[in-house]
């Protein structure tokens, strides 16, 4: 699995080409080539056909870096694959320096090429244009190497979906649903919809209890915790960027009124302030009728006229919440489901080249008992897809599946915080209601 990633290089371009040629690190140079420069002199050589072309740029030159799967790619393929990605991508118009190292667990490449082509004269465009020929160039060397490519959509699925770097602790709660990072999700989630604008919006994370921090990354801290956590590890939905975004698209979307909550009925009969002063008396009877109004014209918006019919609202609201509950777990299986499928598919990709090996040459028990973990688990992942699909699923669609579920669940977690709310007060006037009439039939 090659890894790719560049860089410009606008200083130093001597000690660049001089780390990557290291001696140490390329099997005494034994790992080195060069195209139209010679590796002690290639800086020098750069820097001549940039004054030839008459070039003016800050960039001296771009350094490509590729990386393989630890003991996927021997050393002399390795570099073998490096030289073919220059040619695919170089065409032989710039000097280049190619180094493989392998003085660490994992195999890669580094090439630094000059950023002014030898042939027009003209500057490297490095863009995401560029790059994405670059990781297709590379991607189609291992395949006709048998070594296994990057899939973005399982990258992607990992970003937003998968729990590794969290706690064991994080784990466990996520799971039950408590976890910190999953409300700080669905108050992020809830607030975007209901905020006009960015001020707005961190002003309601302030109301709601979070310390924020501002710098390169956007960070929310709730009281009962020690340390900041940067909204962008929450998932891609989460930077700074995209949460702007997501205001301006729920432009639209006006935030709710807040009504004024329903306060608790003083029971006249036990509350001892009564019983020692006339004023606070009076003033209970007052607050006394004052709450009961509210909660009737409460209970008069949700089209309940009686005792008996708040009974039977407070009945039903309870099992729709109750049906919200299962539908969330419902999508929660799936996701786990699809999430496991994912999984399975990037087992099969990784390690199908260790399986082919091993099926084309049974008898090289050596290689076997080397990757026998590797071809345990393509052939599990492989065996556990076949008992759902006749081919192999499309990760694309798989990400588009959970996606799609991610959005459905959080409408559900909305409507149910809601439901809780709504609940919360007619429990308490229901509670009102019986300390009230109980009153009143007593006096």
């Amino acid at each position: 699995m090659a890894i790719t990633k560049i860089h410009p290089i606008k200083s130093t371009l001597n000690l660049a080409i001089s780390y990557i040629i290291n001696g140490e690190k390329t099997d005494e140079q034994i790992l080195v080539s060069t195209h139209k420069c010679h590796q002690e002199t290639a800086h020098t050589q750069f820097l001549r056909t940039r004054n030839d072309a008459g070039t003016n740029g800050t960039v001296l030159a771009r350094h490509l870096i590729q990386s393989f799967l630890p003991g996927e790619a021997s050393p002399e393929m390795a570099h073998q694959i490096g030289l073919e990605l220059c040619k695919k991508i170089l065409k032989d118009e710039y000097e280049y320096v190619l180094s493989t190292h392998i003085d660490k667990g994992h195999i890669h490449n580094h090439i630094i090429f000059n950023n002014v082509n030898m042939v027009t004269g003209k500057c490297y465009q490095s863009n995401k244009r560029s790059y994405h020929q670059i990781r297709y160039q590379s991607d189609k060397l291992c395949k006709e190497n048998n070594l296994s490519v990057i899939d973005e959509f399982y990258e992607s699925y990992k970003k937003k979906y998968k729990t590794n770097g969290k706690s064991w602790y994080e784990n466990e709660q996520s799971k039950k649903g408590t976890s910190w990072k999953s409300r700080l999700q669905f108050d992020i989630d809830r607030l975007i919809k209901h905020s006009n604008d960015w001020e707005e919006f961190l002003k309601k994370m302030a109301e709601l209890g979070y310390e924020i921090k501002h710098g390169k990354h956007i960070a929310f801290k709730p009281k009962d915790k020690q340390r900041f956590t940067r909204a962008k590890t929450i998932g891609e939905d989460y930077t700074e960027e995209r949460l702007k975004e997501r205001l301006t698209e729920n432009q639209s979307i006006k935030a709710p009124p807040v009504k004024k909550r329903i306060g608790n009925v003083i029971n006249m009969n036990t509350n001892a302030k009564v019983k020692e002063s006339r004023g606070y008396e009076y003033w209970a009877i007052k607050h006394n009728l004052n709450t009961m109004a509210e909660s009737v014209v409460f209970i008069r918006e949700h089209g309940i006229n009686s005792v008996k019919q708040l009974d039977e609202y407070i009945k039903k609201s309870a099992e729709e919440r109750q049906a919200l509950q299962d539908k969330i777990k419902e999508i929660d299986k799936d996701m786990q489901l699809l999430s496991d499928t994912m999984e399975q598919i990037h087992a099969v990709k990784k390690y199908r080249a260790y399986y082919k090996e091993y099926k084309a040459n049974p008898s090289d028990k050596a290689f076997f008992e080397e990757y026998k973990a590797q071809i345990t688990l393509y052939e599990n992942a492989l065996s556990e897809l076949k008992k759902s699909y006749s081919k192999l699923p499309n990760s694309k669609d798989i990400l588009a599946e959970l996606d799609k579920l991610q959005e459905e669940k959080n409408t559900l977690m909305q409507e149910y915080s809601s439901s809780k709310s709504t609940m919360n007060e007619l429990y308490k006037i229901r509670k009102n209601y019986r300390i009230y009439m109980g009153n009143e039939m007593e006096r």
